[in-house]
């Protein structure tokens, strides 16, 4: 089954560490592979602390996509082509995948299309994917068979908060 949480909103990463967290403590073999992010988050952290959990992160980091030059994405581009691959070659080792942020670079075209659309359709009824991001395309909507939207109604960050760590990453 092929999990997606998007949208505005905080959540979207903390449910998938959530449902990691479960299908560890069931005895599921778990890959979480983070796009857009560099692996010291608390929540990779905890993740690697659990018994059946693999994760994940390109081997470039460059922060936010809007701020990246054109020679960065291209760089970006072909690091997280290589990682999804890695991940397709490595599925059948894995009872949950989780896709964090993939929703996000399959948008700014950062990702094979065909290729992730492809292994959706051959892997979504063998196990759990999870993808989570903003703005997912349709095609992404329509193959998942759980969409949640989280949506922000308030937020620190509206009035000058910073991510905190252990909250927000």
């Amino acid at each position: 089954m092929i999990h997606l949480y998007h949208g505005d909103g905080k959540g979207k990463t903390t449910a998938a560490v959530g449902l990691a967290a479960r299908a560890a403590g069931a005895g599921m073999r778990v890959l979480f592979a983070q796009f857009f992010k560099d692996g010291s988050s608390s929540e990779i952290a905890s993740l690697n602390l659990l018994p059946g959990v693999t994760t994940a992160h390109p081997g470039l980091h460059y922060g936010r996509f809007k701020t990246m030059t054109d020679k960065q994405r291209s760089e970006i581009h072909q690091s997280y082509c290589a990682m999804l691959s890695d991940v397709i070659r490595r599925a059948a080792d894995f009872d949950l995948i989780v896709l964090d942020e993939a929703v996000s670079a399959f948008g700014y075209g950062m990702l094979e299309k065909d290729e992730l659309l492809g292994f959706l359709r051959d892997e979504g009824g063998r196990r759990e994917i999870v993808l989570t991001g903003r703005n997912p395309a349709p095609e992404l909507k329509k193959l998942a068979d759980y969409v949640t939207e989280m949506k922000k109604e308030k937020h620190p960050f509206d009035v000058g908060v910073t991510a905190r760590r252990g909250v927000e990453y």
